[in-house]
């Protein structure tokens, strides 16, 4: 059970935003409507999805200090729940731009370079594919994984700032502080991030039990 709270918290949580963030009242805001709850799911899993990138690259790092491939196993299935909650991100944010822009994608920059940078990270597994060596891989996507992360930050934070932009606080947009003058998104939002980067993170080490799993059969194959 003590090892175990972390996911009871997760569940919790995605519980509690589920429900909270379809049923709680939410600003009646001109165009945007009840199309706001979208916050709840959109917006916070693009920020448990930023959380988990950056696991990814301290364990990049801390493989290429001690080439440990139990690093590696950490770093790309941190990498993989992250691409997971990006592709969710998207594909909600995408309803919610139909609802409130009228179309699911309108070359908005900040599309745009979000979907650049889930292609950058797709790219990282196709890398890693193909190559058979295992410490050849780890290595060589340690450096690509810290590489990436290093271009998707500015690439989705600050060039879509710098242009105009439909996406709130981009674009000279206010952000949604401007929207939420109750703060009862608040009262869903931040547990809704805290509960997306616990799935997340469960998620990830399950798989890392499965790799390391999948890695000790191998070698008793080999060596039988």
């Amino acid at each position: 059970m003590r090892q175990s709270w972390w996911k009871i918290l997760a569940i919790a949580l995605l519980f509690y935003t589920i429900i909270a963030g379809l049923l709680m009242d939410v600003p009646r805001l001109p165009i945007l409507n009840e199309t706001i709850r979208a916050l709840h799911f959109h917006v916070t899993m693009w920020f448990g999805m930023i959380l988990m990138l950056i696991v990814s690259v301290i364990f990049s790092i801390r493989y290429l200090r001690t080439n440990d491939l139990k690093f590696d196993d950490l770093a790309i299935e941190f990498t993989n729940a992250a691409i997971l909650f990006g592709v969710l991100g998207i594909t909600t944010g995408m309803l919610w731009a139909k609802f409130t822009w009228g179309d699911y994608w309108s070359g908005d920059p900040k599309q745009n370079a979000s979907a650049i940078g889930l292609l950058m990270y797709f790219a990282y597994l196709i890398l890693r594919n193909s190559l058979t060596d295992s410490q050849q891989r780890a290595r060589i996507g340690a450096i690509y994984n810290i590489f990436a992360f290093a271009a998707f930050i500015p690439l989705i934070f600050v060039l879509p700032r710098l242009t105009d932009s439909l996406h709130p606080g981009n674009g000279g947009n206010p952000g949604f502080n401007a929207y939420d003058l109750d703060s009862k998104l608040r009262m869903v939002f931040y547990p809704a991030i805290i509960g997306w980067t616990l799935l997340g993170s469960w998620i990830a080490t399950v798989r890392v039990r499965m790799r390391r799993v999948e890695r000790t059969l191998e070698d008793r194959m080999i060596n039988s």
